[in-house]
């Protein structure tokens, strides 16, 4: 793996037990998304906290921080949503406990592309990459299913038509950085999707 996954995992500081009060019947008050196919540890992540909700006001959750366990009961592997039915069967409880891995929301990409006779080995679709080869370059550099791609080398495509991304991506060679991240967690930071939290 050429991403730092691996070591942001091992260190045990991004690695954390949090414990969130709240009312018995009362939502946790996230969004929860899936971390997309090819991070190194299958789980969901939260994409939005509720102003005012417990997650929230425990100051201990971020945007991006990934659930490995809560209450106990492993998220890791699991669909999105019986990770979801997880959560809203915590309504009754009044402390929750839960593992989490401090993750930025933002995926940092190095794929190292020799020559343009190496596929990228991954497709795109307005922005969101749809598959991915595996064992190819993009999988060992961090690309993600699911993932919606912010930057290209530096340069954003956040508006960028779909042609002009596959062009950038068909003519890149060498270190190509790109900036991703789970295209449910952009699309409600965009305001395209109204959040409903659990």
């Amino acid at each position: 793996m050429y991403n730092d996954d691996l070591i942001h995992f091992s260190k045990s500081e991004n690695c954390r037990d949090v414990y969130i009060e709240k009312q018995k019947g009362e939502i946790l008050g996230v969004v929860i998304v899936e971390s997309g196919w090819g991070s190194i540890l299958p789980t969901v992540i939260i994409a939005s906290l509720m102003h005012g909700g417990p997650a929230e006001k425990s100051g201990r959750l971020n945007i991006g921080d990934q659930i490995m366990t809560i209450n106990g009961t492993s998220l890791v592997g699991l669909p999105l949503s019986t990770c979801q039915s997880i959560i809203k069967g915590l309504k009754s409880q009044s402390r929750i406990k839960m593992n989490i891995v401090r993750c930025p929301p933002v995926t940092m990409v190095l794929i190292r592309r020799p020559d343009l006779r190496y596929q990228l080995g991954f497709s795109v679709q307005n922005g969101i990459i749809c598959s991915l080869m595996r064992g190819g370059i993009a999988e060992r550099g961090g690309v993600r299913v699911g993932h919606r791609i912010i930057e290209i080398n530096g340069q954003s495509v956040v508006a960028t038509p779909h042609e002009k991304i596959v062009q950038i991506l068909s003519n890149a060679m060498g270190e190509i950085h790109m900036k991703t991240m789970p295209a449910a967690m952009y699309r409600l930071l965009t305001a395209q999707e109204q959040p409903v939290y659990i």
